[in-house]
């Protein structure tokens, strides 16, 4: 199978889990536990960094590496608590919408 190949497919299958993430959940949850620190509109506030438009990757890596009590920057000791609760599928909506819908 050529590279091409594989990257599409590759390139499908994320975009189809993408698809399959609930931004309305991922909007609720936000809503509820993420918009004090990092704004109503998910653009940071203070020294709490902007969310809206980040990669969904990245965002999933970061929420379970807290997740998991790994501490990766400054703000670290905050975002572990926070994070500990959250479910693959938390984590997969929250993605979702700050990727895509957070404006």
């Amino acid at each position: 199978m050529g590279r091409t190949v594989l990257f599409t497919m590759a390139l499908t299958l994320g975009l189809t889990q993408a698809q399959a993430a609930d931004t309305a959940a991922g909007k609720s949850l936000y809503a509820s536990n993420c918009a004090q620190c990092h704004g109503p509109t998910a653009k940071g506030m203070a020294s709490f960094p902007s969310l809206a438009g980040r990669d969904a990757d990245y965002i999933q890596s970061r929420l379970k590496t807290y997740r998991a009590g790994e501490k990766v920057g400054p703000n670290s000791s905050l975002m572990i608590p926070n994070a500990r609760n959250l479910s693959d599928d938390d984590i997969a909506n929250l993605s979702a919408f700050l990727s895509n819908n957070a404006q």
